[in-house]
């Protein structure tokens, strides 16, 4: 501490023009001779980021350039370009080799998730009349883009600590297809190695090595099943900068008897004597919103397979309507030994695992079908 102070008033005493006495300048120069003392300034980690990981390569281009530059004519000749390059990559896709080896599910084994899109909130009814509310998500165009085994990814800088090296590889999925002229080249690039156009979004699950998808493979909402509980997370609906009585609901000031200008501020945030300090963890105003968040253990009650709809338990999901979801197997305990039961598909569902097409809708047993009749009548004379 005593240390940076040091080099505070260097700094401040440099800027506003003073020359620097010998004696400062000899206490300075012994500061930075130690060893432990090498970083002089402090610094805050800050609870979010709109700046991406230096490891990945840049996504967007500059649109302008392209608008001014081509022509009508020109545009069109790439698309053609671009849709026969497409063609020739999926040629050499790696799902036209032999499939790969699939195992059996186990207590330890870690399946991937998808990416879904949060449509709204529907009621839906038990057979026994109970009403409830459901999330739908709807997983879109999902693809698995790339896959790390567990050695390799031990090794990348994106790896942290907290998770167990050799046990988790990394696989990476991609949601919602679009213009390659949108992205730069090495953000293509990482779809055109599996032969897929560039998404949207990725995100990336930890899978165990016997859970391992083939990139190229598409996701679907079957790749759960009616009955099993998931978690969902996503970032929460985004606020800006809030004051303390809508961040966290204090109560303010008083509304009158000579109150100016204090109607909705925080009042005192120290103590006395011993605590007269700003604790951390002290509740204040700032950015309310944007925080990742996950609902854990939440019931598939219906599945939609022509528009890949998942049916989940609840309302507070997190995140605002059209936003991404992470969905992916619950990790609590007790429903991971209720899974064993009831083993899920493993990696994936596939559609020549199942003789004949699966029905449009997949409903729980005690889910109340529309189709079927709510009240059944019968005549005195057959009793």
């Amino acid at each position: 501490m005593a240390a940076s102070m040091m080099s505070w008033r260097l700094s401040v005493s440099l800027r506003c023009g003073q020359s620097a006495s010998f004696q400062q300048l000899d206490i300075f120069a012994r500061v930075l001779a130690q060893p432990h003392l090498t970083q002089l300034h402090i610094t805050r980690g800050a609870r979010r980021t709109c700046k991406a990981a230096p490891w990945l390569s840049k996504r967007t281009v500059d649109h302008k350039l392209n608008e001014e530059v081509l022509t009508t004519e020109s545009k069109e000749f790439l698309k053609n370009v671009a849709i026969e390059r497409f063609k020739e990559r999926m040629a050499n896709s790696p799902l036209k080799d032999a499939p790969a080896e699939r195992h059996q599910w186990t207590p330890k084994s870690l399946r991937t998730g998808v990416l879904a899109i949060k449509l709204g909130v529907i009621p839906q009814w038990t057979k026994d009349g109970h009403r409830f509310t459901c999330t739908l998500l709807q997983v879109l165009d999902n693809h698995v883009v790339r896959y790390i085994p567990p050695e390799e990814f031990s090794k990348y800088p994106s790896f942290k600590k907290k998770w167990r090296k050799n046990i988790f590889g990394s696989l990476v999925v991609g949601a919602l297809s679009t213009d390659p002229f949108k992205f730069s080249k090495g953000y293509n690039n990482l779809c055109a190695k599996v032969g897929l156009p560039p998404k949207r979004k990725l995100t990336r699950f930890l899978v165990t090595p016997d859970a391992a998808v083939e990139p190229g493979t598409p996701l679907k909402a079957t790749h759960f099943k009616v009955g099993d509980y998931v978690d969902c997370q996503a970032k929460t609906i985004g606020h800006g900068f809030q004051g303390v009585v809508k961040r966290w609901g204090f109560k303010g000031g008083p509304a009158s008897h000579g109150t100016t200008k204090w109607h909705r501020r925080t009042g005192n945030i120290g103590g006395g004597r011993n605590k007269a300090a700003v604790w951390k963890g002290r509740k204040m105003p700032g950015h309310m919103g944007m925080e990742w968040r996950t609902l854990k253990a939440l019931k598939i009650w219906r599945i939609n397979t022509k528009y890949n709809v998942l049916y989940v338990m609840g309302q507070n999901v997190p995140g605002p309507v059209h936003c991404y979801v992470r969905v992916m197997d619950s990790r609590t305990l007790f429903r991971r030994k209720e899974r064993i039961q009831r083993p899920p598909h493993m990696p994936t569902f596939y559609p020549e695992d199942v003789d004949e097409p699966l029905p449009e809708e997949i409903f729980d047993e005690e889910m109340f079908k529309f189709t079927e009749p709510s009240i059944t009548f019968t005549d005195k004379k057959d009793k």
